[in-house]
């Protein structure tokens, strides 16, 4: 009864904030100290129904434990967009002809204009075929001069690059003349470690714990990108990739949900929201050093030496407590808590180290056939999949548009890189004015807008320079790539709320699993995109992404609100707030007067103590705190 009453006496609490969001909202001239005190007193009342957040403020809410943790993600963050990104360069398009040295052992001395006009037959155009060539004779060069050869054949002997600026994997493994294909299944490879790799590494975060997978995956990126520098044939180079793909994903899953874990309120926002921005940044600099080094191995030599500094998270990476708890570690749990404490040179209350022991009597076991039983859990699981998986689709084929319209690669990935990190700093505000639900939901609906617009500029350069006049055809394409770029900014927007907003949906149980589930719709999202781009008309593919973000856009709706709310530990923490809820709707309604006389007390105490500019001495707090101590008191 007790538990009862006092579940009670929360839900009048949030009656009250929310009768309180409604009179700001009625239009009370009240200034943003005011505003910001009103937030405070939400996240006080978030953190008495989150024992753990209890503890992390004693801990120090975000000191400089918290803010150390927070830097360790830049390293990891600028590796993984390094590793993800890198074979984007390393396929250089280059014009190859067939090899035909043989001619020079007739005549050495001929130059290369003359030993291709003799030896390879030329287009209607006058320009030499790439994949053809002239079968030798046993002549001399003034027969061959004379008589010229007729007699055509695919290249027998490889080819050469003689315009190649650079060593690529193009011309090394000569991915021409019908192996253009195996560009694309480096991509697909790439993606199948996506989806093995989430599902595998959202398992063991969960299981084994945040700490290990993420040395794991960084071991990962370690090994299999410096190795991918010494591969001798391309079917090495594709199960690097596929190594290097799963710990790109691992290393997302698991830290997030260390993070997540670590940190409350909007500091965890602004953490993972400064983890993806040096994910942009990693994309930077990789287009900076791919375009300065003249050899796709040395491009895996630098990344791989810029890796190793990670081999320290050995000894300096903390594991999740929140964790630690759930599976009944409680002495692991207190040392980790302790040690964060001490380092934000604060002490932790016995009685909140106390309370720890509680869990011990019962470890919370999980697994993933929890998602198809707990309906709550699936529902996120699978909205949170269709919005993943539109992402994806949507980000690649953009990505693909923009190089079916001619622009190089640099462009390609610096440009909206350097987008990214604004449209990423701009999540801090739409969070904070409007929470996760609604960033999302406003984020889709850009997308939407872009994609709309992409459906009536041109698609490709072929058809800028076939149905438009020259001088038209320019500004056409310039607009074409100025919106594809907003649109990869409003995708990357959507990308930071959506990890975010995942994360606290699901509980730490199985947060990691729950990651790792959503991110296989964003690799098959990836490999649609990837599959229609090659095989269907060119507005389809903008047209489906128009469809998909409508459908993702509406299914957001759909979702709860977790800004200001604790993180749920277990699976039953939701579906028993929802039952006590319905239970008690009847009882509550009686509750309504003096919810609204307790708003009004609320916003009467915070007018006066905007009046002091000292709050902690402020009298009317001193009142306002006593009057909250005797309400709640039994």
């Amino acid at each position: 009864m007790a538990g009862e009453e006092n579940f009670k006496e929360e839900l009048r609490s949030q009656d009250a904030s929310r009768n309180l969001n409604q009179h700001e909202a009625a239009g009370h001239p009240h200034s943003w100290s005011l505003e910001m005190l009103l937030r405070r007193l939400r996240a006080v009342h978030t953190k008495q129904n989150d024992k753990f957040a209890n503890l992390l403020d004693a801990v120090g809410e975000f000191g400089t434990f918290q803010q150390r943790l927070v830097a360790l993600t830049f390293i990891p963050s600028i590796m993984s967009a390094f590793f993800m990104f890198a074979d984007h360069f390393v396929f250089t398009a280059q014009k190859p002809y067939c090899n035909t040295s043989w001619i020079l052992a007739v005549g050495p001395h001929l130059s290369e204009a003359e030993q291709l006009n003799l030896t390879i037959p030329q287009a209607p155009n006058g320009s030499f075929l790439t994949c053809l060539m002239y079968l030798p004779v046993p002549w001399n060069l003034d027969s061959i001069i004379q008589f010229g050869l007729n007699d055509t054949d695919t290249c027998q002997d490889g080819w050469i690059y003689p315009d190649a600026k650079k060593r690529s994997l193009t011309n090394e493994f000569d991915l021409v003349c019908g192996m253009e294909t195996k560009k694309d299944t480096a991509q697909i490879m790439f993606m199948a470690g996506l989806l093995i790799g989430s599902l595998i590494f959202g398992l063991i975060t969960d299981k084994m714990g945040r700490y290990p997978a993420i040395l794991l995956s960084l071991l990962g990126l370690i090994i299999f990108g410096f190795g991918t520098a010494f591969v001798n044939s391309f079917h090495l180079y594709l199960f690097f990739r596929f190594g290097i793909s799963q710990s790109v994903v691992g290393y997302a899953i698991s830290s997030i949900s260390l993070a997540t874990e670590w940190l409350v309120g909007e500091h965890r926002a602004h953490a993972i929201i400064l983890e993806h921005c040096f994910f942009a940044v990693g994309a930077m600099l990789l287009t900076g050093i791919a375009y300065s080094l003249p050899h796709w191995r040395l491009l895996f030599l630098v990344g791989g030496i810029l890796a190793i500094p990670l081999i320290s998270y050995i000894w300096i990476l903390p594991e999740s407590p929140r964790w630690l708890m759930m599976k009944g570690k409680v002495k692991e749990a207190k040392q980790v808590l302790c040690y964060a404490a001490s380092v934000n040179k604060k002490t932790i209350p016995s009685n909140l180290l106390d309370e720890l022991q509680l869990p011990r009597k019962k470890v919370t076991r999980a697994s993933v056939l929890d998602f198809c039983k707990n309906r709550q859990l699936c529902k996120v699981t699978l909205v949170m999949s269709c919005v993943w998986f539109t992402v994806s689709y949507t980000y690649f084929t953009l990505s693909l548009r923009m190089r079916e319209l001619g622009v190089s690669v640099h462009f390609r990935h610096v440009v909206p890189s350097i987008m990214e990190v604004p449209a990423r700093l701009c999540c801090i505000f739409l969070l904070q004015q409007i929470g996760r639900k609604w960033s999302l939901a406003v984020t889709l609906l850009q997308a939407i807008i872009w994609c709309l617009l992409l459906l009536f500029l041109p698609e490709g350069e072929d058809g800028l320079r076939l149905k438009w006049p020259r001088c038209l055809a320019t500004e056409l394409k310039s607009m074409t790539i100025l919106v594809l770029t907003l649109g990869k900014f409003s995708l990357a927007a959507t990308v930071t709320v959506f990890f975010l907003y995942t994360a606290e949906l699901l509980p730490t149980v199985l947060r990691a699993t729950g990651v790792g589930l959503v991110s296989l719709a964003s690799a098959a999202g990836a490999i649609l995109s990837l599959t229609i781009i090659s095989q269907t008309p060119s507005l389809l593919p903008i047209f489906l992404c128009c469809v998909l973000a409508i459908v993702a856009f509406s299914l957001s709706l759909l979702l709860p609100e977790t800004r200001d709310q604790p993180l749920s530990e277990s699976l039953g923490h939701s579906s028993q707030m929802r039952n006590k809820v319905k239970d008690m709707k009847t009882e509550e309604t009686s509750s309504d007067d003096m919810s609204e006389e307790a708003a009004k007390n609320v916003i009467l105490n915070a007018q006066i103590l905007r009046l002091d500019p000292y709050p902690v001495s402020n009298p009317a707090l001193k009142q306002f705190n006593k009057e909250e101590a005797n309400s709640q008191a039994p």
